[in-house]
């Protein structure tokens, strides 16, 4: 059976529905809240074991952050919020293709047809998470521009009244330049709004279309099929968390710029 394009409620807590692409992230959120009690208890000034390899996993994330945005201290910056979509992006899709997800579950009645629940589903492949998780996003590249360059300075960006103003005494040309400007800010509003649904959309149509695939051959044959599939899945969790994480420390960097002709600089 192809996998419904929403995400199935497993049970309910009062009116709130839990479903099974909830349960995975909350597995994917339980897992690393384990992963940093681990080391937190057993830190030591020379590293081992786990602790040297998340402290090798944040270096290199930090690095590859401050390539994306060309200055050490905005890659600092942004990298808490970008590394951890990435993690949870990477495990939540990696876990997704474990065996069992979408295979074990339970069997329900739904219109009149007895149809199997999966216990399991991918998290991304709910539009839900990917829409809530790029709005989120989003929402903190302002909150940096803003501390940044300041709230009036970051909202001339998008509504320049400013501009408007100071060109009344400066003629007419001035005035139409202006305006122009004015309606490029108002469709960059447009842009922000276009940003999150195209975060939100490309990561779920990635891991939905990769689920309806593997479901579609493991139907057509079980064994052996599927499985160039499940290495080509493994390569596209690791790019659709890249892709994530980039897109996020770009949009943050351009919201930390300062407006068109400002001649103050960003330190």
């Amino acid at each position: 059976m192809i996998p419904p394009l929403a995400a199935e409620p497993m049970f309910f807590i009062g009116n709130f529905a839990v479903t099974n692409t909830m349960i995975n992230a909350w597995v994917a959120v339980v897992f690393f809240i384990v992963v940093a009690l681990m080391i937190s208890r057993k830190r030591a000034d020379v590293p081992r074991g786990l602790q040297n390899v998340v402290e090798w996993l944040l270096e290199a994330g930090l690095n590859f952050a401050e390539s994306v945005t060309g200055n050490r201290e905005q890659a600092k910056r942004f990298f808490p919020l970008a590394m951890t979509i990435f993690l949870f992006v990477l495990f939540s899709n990696w876990l997704g293709l474990l065996p069992g997800t979408g295979s074990i579950g339970v069997f329900q009645l739904n219109h009149g047809e007895v149809e199997l629940i999966p216990l399991l589903r991918p998290a991304s492949s709910d539009l839900n998470l990917t829409l809530a998780m790029a709005s989120f996003s989003i929402l903190m590249t302002h909150l940096f521009g803003v501390f940044a360059i300041g709230v009036w300075r970051h909202a001339n960006k998008f509504v320049n009244i400013r501009g408007v103003v100071h060109a009344l005494s400066k003629g007419p040309m001035a005035i139409v330049v202006a305006l122009i400007e004015f309606l490029v800010g108002l469709i960059e509003l447009v842009g922000e709004a276009a940003k999150t649904l195209s975060l939100s959309l490309r990561l779920f149509g990635n891991v939905f279309a990769g689920e309806v695939l593997l479901t579609v051959l493991s139907g057509m044959l079980a064994f052996g099929l599927p499985i160039p599939v499940y290495f080509l899945e493994l390569l596209v969790g690791v790019i659709q968390a890249m892709v994530f994480a980039v897109l996020v420390l770009a949009f943050a960097a351009v919201a930390t710029m300062e407006p068109h002709g400002d001649a103050e600089t960003v330190h």
